[in-house]
């Protein structure tokens, strides 16, 4: 496998045959952001993520799992996206899931058209890190859209039937009113986005983005383990859709968590609840096992 700089992607994508098709992230202006700054972004040539495809099936065989790296595959022209997809099945009949990190700004410039083909030709996730339905949060870290526009690219994901998973950040907004605000909008937004995924991450300030420079600096306070748990919560509280898979098992996160809403709601209640009510660290995940 040829890839250029450090790989990022989803856990969930661990035995994914991971194509790099893009170097780096079309947007890459995100104040929590560390991933991608040691390249300049670019669209991978066509005959080279041909000759990648081809190198894989020498090496792997068949593949059921692919994942299209770097930070926005989606940016890429409709058309030469549409022929990876092609390729990729061409060659591996197997091939059952092929994923992708999506911008919402690269989302919205696609038709539903556009998206819709991408979905018929086998394009089946998106991951769409969503952050926050707050205006106010996606403003400060540099998002690129409202929340309006946020909602509208996850919703024409979902109509274009891409099974969808949101990623939200727990304490990116800081500390007090401002967290309140956050969970609640975010809440919010799932509802109407309804995503069949929603993965919750804590804001873990990463040295040399601007959110760290922020914190430094005493113009962010990163909110306390169980003022994050506190977001959770009324995560829980305020998301009213069904059948939507709550995934809260990140490194970042004090208190992994999982379930399924509103199934598991009241067991997942219960168990923050807990936490919260005692106010222990030792329930929490040591600062010592937290990652990105």
């Amino acid at each position: 496998m040829r890839y250029k700089g450090q790989i990022f992607r989803p856990f969930s994508e661990a035995d994914s045959y991971l194509l790099q098709c893009t170097i780096g992230c079309s947007h890459n202006r995100c104040t929590f952001c560390g991933m991608y700054k040691d390249r300049k972004y670019r669209i991978r040539s066509l005959d080279e993520i041909k000759e990648d495809i081809k190198m894989a099936k020498d090496h792997y065989g068949d593949i059921e799992k692919v994942f299209l790296c770097d930070g926005d595959a989606v940016a890429i022209q409709t058309d030469i996206l549409l022929e990876i997809l092609h390729d990729l099945h061409k060659t591996f009949p197997s091939l059952r899931h092929v994923g992708t990190y999506v911008g919402p700004v690269s989302t919205l410039k696609k038709s539903m058209s556009e998206l819709t083909a991408l979905r018929a030709a086998g394009l089946t996730k998106a991951y769409l890190g969503v952050e926050s339905g707050d205006d106010r949060v996606l403003g400060d870290i540099k998002k690129g859209v409202t929340a309006a526009e946020m909602l509208e690219a996850g919703q024409n994901l979902v109509a274009a039937g891409i099974n969808l998973s949101s990623m939200v950040l727990l304490g990116i907004a800081g500390k007090g009113a401002p967290s309140r605000d956050h969970a609640i909008a975010t809440a919010r937004i799932t509802n109407q986005m309804k995503p069949r995924y929603l993965a919750a991450l804590t804001t873990t300030p990463v040295p040399g983005t601007v959110l760290y420079q922020e914190l430094e600096k005493g113009r962010f306070e990163l909110p306390d383990p169980f003022e994050t748990l506190e977001e959770m919560r009324l995560l829980f509280e305020h998301i009213t859709m069904d059948n939507l898979k709550f995934v809260g098992v990140h490194a970042s996160n004090y208190l992994p968590i999982s379930g399924t809403l509103q199934k598991d709601k009241e067991k997942m209640l219960e168990r923050v609840n807990a936490v919260l009510e005692n106010r222990d660290l030792s329930a929490l995940r040591p600062e010592t096992a937290r990652g990105l």
